[in-house]
C-alpha cells in the first residue's frame, strides 16, 4: 500500500490508510506518509493520496509523552473552532480517537503550501528585500486578529481558565526548571530571582483571548506575497493574556544589531528588509487596540520562559535522552544564563 520511504515511524500504514479511506472525503489509497516535523513535539506528516491530494497528519510523539500533553482532540477542536472566524488556520478533515488504529489519536488537516522561514538563507531566497518589509506588519495584524476572536462565540469558552494566565505560567515553568537541574551546572539562583521579580509585578490582563503560546515567524506558513496563509503548532494553545503572545514574538524577532538571538543560530528576521521590533509592535497596537506600554514585561517573561524550556532540553540530554549526541546542547547552560540575564535587563525597562 505504500513504499518503504512512505512508512515512517509512528504510522501504521495499513490501518491508518483504511481509516482514511473510510473517513476522509475523497481520499484514495495508496497513501505516501512523509514525516516533515518531528522531535519531542507533536509529529506532522505530509500525506499524499493516489490522486495527488495532499493532507497533513498530526499525532503525538512516539515517546516522552506526558499524560496531559500532546492532546490531539484539543488541537483538532481549536482549529475547527477558529476556521470559521477567518483566522488563517488549516482546515480540519478528520479526527481518529480509536487507539487501535495507530496506538494514539491523530487527525488530518489540509496541507497548506507556502514558505516557512527558519533561517536567514530561506528568507533571502523566498522574498526580496522589499517583500520582507511587509511580513512583520502582517504577522502582527494576524496575531491581533486571533486575539480579537470572541472565545464564547466560537465555542472555546471552556477551553481553559480565563484569568491568572501569567501567574499559572510562572508557577508551571518554575516548577519545570526546578525539576530539571543538572549536577555541575549552577546559575546561582538567577532564574529563580527573575521568576520572583516577574511574579511581583504582573500587569493587569486587558482581555481574555485565545493565546497561541508559541507564535513566531517559523510557526506560520507565508504565501508568495508574504502574507500569513496558516498558523501552525497549536499544541500549547489556551485562553489567557494576549500580550504573552506579543512578548514572545518580540523575543524571537531578532534584529541585525542584536548581540545574540533567543535561540542559537541565525534568526530569519536578521536578513535585510525586515521590520524592526518597534514597527511590528506598532502594527499590533493599531490592529488590536490594546495598551502596549508594559510590553517589556511580557518580553521579559518570554526570555525567562525560554530559559526554563532550554534548561529542560539540556537536562534530558544530560540524562541520556540524546543517545550520546550532546554536542548540539553543550552551549545551552551558558545560553540559559544569558536568557535569564536578558529577562532581568528587559524587566528593568518596564514603564520607561
Amino acid at each position: 500500500m505504500a513504499n518503504e520511504t512512505s512508512s515512517p515511524i509512528g504510522i501504521n500504514v495499513e490501518s491508518v490508510s483504511k481509516w482514511m479511506v473510510d473517513h476522509i472525503k475523497g481520499a484514495t489509497a495508496p497513501f505516501d506518509f512523509d514525516l516533515v516535523a518531528g522531535g519531542r513535539s507533536n509529529l506532522t506528516y505530509r500525506v499524499t493520496d493516489a490522486n495527488g491530494m495532499t493532507m497533513a497528519l498530526r499525532r503525538p510523539p512516539v515517546s516522552h509523552v506526558l499524560p496531559t500533553a500532546h492532546d490531539m482532540v484539543r488541537e483538532h477542536t481549536i482549529l475547527s473552532a477558529l476556521a470559521p472566524s477567518g483566522v488563517p488556520v488549516p482546515q480540519t478533515m478528520g479526527l481518529c480517537v480509536d487507539e487501535a488504529v495507530n496506538e494514539r489519536p491523530f487527525y488530518l488537516m489540509e496541507f497548506v503550501e507556502g514558505h516557512i522561514l527558519r533561517d536567514m538563507a530561506t528568507a533571502e531566497t523566498a522574498f526580496s528585500v522589499e517583500q520582507r518589509s511587509a511580513i512583520g506588519p502582517n504577522l502582527a495584524a494576524t496575531l491581533a486578529q486571533l486575539h480579537r476572536v470572541d472565545v464564547d462565540e466560537v465555542g472555546l469558552g471552556d477551553l481553559a481558565r480565563r484569568d491568572g494566565y501569567i501567574e499559572r505560567q510562572l508557577k508551571r515553568w518554575r516548577g519545570q526548571y526546578e525539576k530539571m537541574k543538572v549536577e555541575g551546572v549552577d546559575h546561582g539562583g538567577l532564574v529563580e530571582d527573575v521568576g520572583d521579580a516577574l511574579a511581583a509585578q504582573i500587569p493587569a490582563q486587558q482581555r481574555t483571548s485565545v493565546v497561541h503560546g508559541d507564535y513566531r515567524l517559523d510557526n506560520t506558513v507565508l504565501g508568495d506575497d508574504g502574507q500569513v496563509r496558516a498558523i501552525l503548532d497549536w499544541e500549547i494553545c489556551t485562553l489567557g493574556d494576549p500580550l504573552a503572545d506579543v512578548g514572545l514574538l518580540m523575543v524571537y524577532w531578532a534584529e541585525p544589531a542584536d548581540s545574540s538571538v533567543a535561540l542559537l543560530g541565525q534568526a530569519p528576521t536578521m536578513a535585510p528588509g525586515f521590520s524592526t521590533r518597534a514597527e511590528v509592535l506598532d502594527s499590533y497596537a493599531n490592529a488590536s487596540g490594546l495598551d502596549l506600554s508594559k510590553v517589556a514585561y511580557y518580553q521579559a517573561f518570554g526570555y525567562w520562559k525560554l530559559a526554563c524550556i532550554l534548561q529542560g532540553v539540556f537536562a534530558r540530554y544530560a540524562a541520556g535522552a540524546g543517545a550520546g549526541d550532546t554536542g548540539s546542547v553543550d552551549a545551552y547552560p551558558k545560553h540559559v544564563a544569558l536568557l535569564a540575564e536578558t529577562a532581568a535587563t528587559t524587566l528593568a525597562t518596564v514603564g520607561q
